[in-house]
């Protein structure tokens, strides 16, 4: 059995270095994505400013939900008062450093400010200068030493209000790499706490451990007497210094998550195909195998075995190649801003292993149903059939992909019969079972589309056009097999790019529309601080002032009997002066009823997931941690342009890392709008009009949108390379059919005429089955955020995705009959296939 096992591998070498190729291009997708999940738990940064400190100490930045998802929070968590007194008590703690961080802005770059005792974290030192001593002093670190010099004042501003400071010293690192994520200055302990939110209360403490104490058993004793605090050690120290280290870690395993389903279900598929194909390319071989006596039993272990060797050749080889892969996602998120530039993924043998266990099990369960017919068929039944592509697809085949279309299309219609964004889910899922259901009825659907559009091809005058579609026709199978993998890309790339266009069309409108103060004004890199609104208000000409605070909110309720939590956009705003600046589009209650935590205002989609209405109440987490219950007091409907939730700006201000507004929206007097502006840009304020406002979530949806772009064009690629693959071996089968119609007096010339009609077809017939894919999701999406039933998609990226994949068809064809045509014509019809 072995040696006949080793004899087909080395005389089908091309047949089984397609399933080889694409088992391995399976592997590395699936090893890439598994890195980005494990370094989500693992991965990190290193710390910069808090070198120098054994433990670092800090709030919970994270919150577990009902059903047991985590949340990264958006904000600083303070350090209870209380804590930071156990903390300094221990007896191992030799010295304990507490540390706020004040942004402040110097000729609009944006700046870190701490007090000076924290410059032992890193540690800094004064290499030339004085500590600052007086409100007014300041100290420079090396990287800001060329902007300034020993004794010059500079004007630092925060929130928006400017104040002149002296330089006394410059600070250098004497122990360790100079910190350059951000530039620090450092002022008295009581200015910097008299600037920073929270009376300047300790947001991180950093533990020097006595001598002989090693800093993990330190960490263990702060853990054991401050149980609700967090410990940070070693490598861990950079996650506590920067909120975003820990945000990528969870951000990559929702990415690696959300596309690893997708990813490996469509590799499954991939692999499962060309199997198919390579095994029903040996169907003569198999036929004689089965007319000589061997059993269905030895036909199966036979292709298992050969499969096995193949495949597991194909996944070790793989995992190199998907650590590779791991690395140009990481830059590409990198560029997109959703993980810092400095992240460093985890690189461990758990995600390879992983992947390699999954794609050899997954391709023996491939070899077994591909090779059910090739085994039970009837011996004179396969020799029949051995020249021949078999024209009949299974029942039970048919039967479910006609089950999972109508599943499809039924999921596409939800947003017709449930309104808002939560039924939003149903149409995004149908792209998938509609993807998986052309596959499976791909041969039926490619014969039927022949039959009524090969029938004006066999009535031209071209000989070729004829052949093509006579050809087509009686070979449906063997075709559908090409145009498939090309229908699948196009479909999955117009849904993920459609799904993204219909989002951001619709928060555009709504916060175009909702927006009626004149003035857009900013505080530049800082924010704007109360002083600042106040400053704006007071303005000459202006009539109403609206500080607007954004954050991130955690509500958890109860869905379809469920617990269930959702992270919502939220902003804070002054309700007085709402009615002159902004139109939320309110629906039920009033937005002149919110006060503090206790009530809040939810958008129309927020408000029908959690199943809450006007006088209800919401329980959640606001970006910092801090529980809140809350009564809804208004519903309004312009949620993707402001916000799911509203609540007052001196309230969400409270629970922000900065304590600072994003922008103030400005009404003026009638007839002043241009000398308000004037007089605010003088003051030194960014002052826009309000055309110029993003909608809600906009950044987070911009860097979202290049993350699935990313991911889409990762997937994309491996369909290409699969798409390759397939029309490469689907072409070389048919080596004896371009010998045998030279033989019998068509030209070279007329053969490769022949298959670029063929593969015109293809590329025709998959965008068409693309399009009819992707059509009922992206409406069922687009009636579901906007209730217009027209998608607003992008015509670029949509011809891109269409465009780039039928000219990798349409090469691939061309290549691959070339190549099957090199061989003279009397030599080929001689050959064993």
């Amino acid at each position: 059995m072995n040696t006949l096992i080793r004899a087909g591998i080395r005389q089908n070498k091309g047949t089984l270095i397609g399933v080889f190729v694409a088992v391995l291009t399976a592997t590395m997708l699936a090893t890439g994505l598994g890195v980005l999940i494990e370094s989500g738990s693992r991965g990190g940064v290193d710390p910069e400013r808090y070198a120098a400190a054994d433990v670092i100490v800090g709030g919970p930045q994270s919150f577990e939900t009902p059903e047991n998802a985590t949340y990264s929070l958006p904000e600083r968590v303070p350090l209870p008062a209380d804590e930071l007194d156990a903390i300094r008590s221990l007896p191992d703690a030799a010295r304990v450093v507490t540390d706020t961080t004040v942004p402040l802005s110097w000729d609009g770059s944006l700046i870190e400010a701490h007090g000076w005792s924290s410059a032992a974290l890193t540690p800094y030192e004064i290499s030339d200068g004085q500590t600052p001593r007086a409100a007014n002093e300041v100290v420079v670190d090396s990287n800001l030493a060329a902007r300034t010099e020993l004794g010059a004042t500079i004007t630092l501003a925060h929130g928006g209000i400017d104040g002149d400071y002296l330089v006394v010293g410059i600070a250098a690192v004497t122990s360790s790499d100079q910190p350059d994520r951000a530039a620090h200055v450092f002022l008295t302990d009581a200015t910097a706490s008299a600037l920073a939110p929270r009376g300047g209360a300790a947001e991180v403490v950093g533990v020097f451990a006595r001598e002989g104490i090693s800093p993990d058993d330190l960490a263990n004793e702060i853990r054991t007497q401050v149980p609700d605090a967090v410990t940070y050690t070693g490598y861990e120290r950079g996650a506590a210094e920067f909120l975003d280290a820990g945000a990528a870690r969870a951000t990559l395993v929702a990415i690696g998550s959300s596309f690893a389903g997708t990813a490996i279900l469509i590799a499954l598929f991939v692999v499962a195909s060309t199997l198919s194909l390579s095994i029903q390319r040996r169907r003569r071989d198999f036929a004689l195998m089965r007319a000589i006596g061997s059993t269905p039993l030895q036909i199966h272990r036979i292709i298992a075995q050969e499969v096995l060797l193949v495949a597991g050749a194909g996944a070790l080889v793989g995992v190199i190649p998907g650590f590779l892969l791991a690395v140009v996602m990481r830059f590409g998120f990198a560029q997109a801003g959703v993980i810092p530039l400095d992240f460093a993924l985890t690189f461990g043998p758990i995600p390879a292993l992983i992947a390699v266990v999954v794609m050899v099990v997954a391709s023996q369960l491939a070899a077994a149903v591909a090779a059910r017919r090739p085994a039970r068929i009837n011996p004179i039944e396969a020799l029949q059939e051995a020249s021949t592509t078999p024209s009949r697809v299974g029942r039970g085949r048919t039967i479910t992909g006609v089950i999972l279309g109508v599943i499809g299309l039924l999921a596409s219609a939800i947003p017709l019969f449930v309104p808002g964004t939560i039924a939003v889910a149903g149409p995004a899922a149908a792209a998938l079972f509609l993807i998986v259901a052309v596959g499976l009825l791909g041969p039926r659907l490619v014969r039927g589309a022949i039959t009524v559009f090969g029938g004006p091809l066999r009535h031209l005058k071209s000989p070729s056009a004829f052949l093509a579609a006579t050809n087509a026709r009686s070979n449906s199978r063997r075709l559908a097999a090409a145009i498939v993998p090309l229908a699948l890309g196009i479909g999955l790339g117009l849904v993920q790019v459609g799904t993204q266009s219909i989002v951001a069309a619709e928060a555009t409108t709504q916060s175009q529309a909702g927006v009626t103060a004149e003035l857009m004004v900013t505080g530049g890199a800082s924010g704007l601080s109360d002083d600042a609104v106040a400053a704006i208000a007071q303005t000459s000409g202006v009539s109403a002032a609206n500080p607007v605070a954004l954050s991130q909110m955690i509500y958890s309720f109860v869905q379809l009997g469920d617990p269930t939590s959702d992270q919502y956009p939220v902003q804070g705003i002054d309700p007085a002066a709402t009615a002159a600046t902004m139109d939320l589009g309110v629906v039920a209650g009033t937005l002149d009823a919110l006060t503090g935590t206790q009530t809040i205002a939810l958008s129309s989609d927020a408000a029908q997931a959690a199943g809450v209405g006007v006088g209800d109440t919401i329980s959640g987490h606001l970006g910092d941690g801090a529980e809140v219950t809350s009564t809804v007091v208004a519903i309004y409907t312009r949620g993707l342009g402001f916000g799911d939730v509203t609540m007052t700006n001196p309230a969400l201000l409270a629970h922000t890392t900065t304590g600072l507004n994003n922008y103030v929206l400005v009404g003026t007097e009638p007839g002043q709008q241009a000398h308000v502006q004037e007089t605010l840009d003088a003051a030194g304020f960014t002052v826009t009009n309000r055309s110029e406002l993003q909608a809600a979530g906009d950044g987070e949806r911009g860097a979202n949108s290049l993350v699935n772009l990313i991911a889409l064009a990762v997937i994309l690629g491996y369909i290409a390379i699969a798409v390759v693959n397939t029309l490469v071996m689907a072409t070389g089968e048919r080596r004896r059919e371009f010998a045998l119609m030279q033989l019998v007096g068509s030209t070279r010339r007329q053969v490769r005429a022949m298959m670029r009609t063929e593969s015109m077809m293809v590329v025709v017939l998959a965008v068409a089955l693309g399009v009819l894919v992707a059509g009922p999701p992206l409406i069922g999406i687009s009636y579901g955020i906007s209730g217009q039933l027209l998608p607003s998609i992008s015509l670029v990226e949509s011809v891109a995705i269409v465009g780039s994949l039928s000219i990798i068809g349409l090469i691939s064809l061309a290549v691959a009959t070339r190549a099957a045509m090199r061989s003279a014509p009397i030599v080929e019809i001689g050959s064993r296939q």
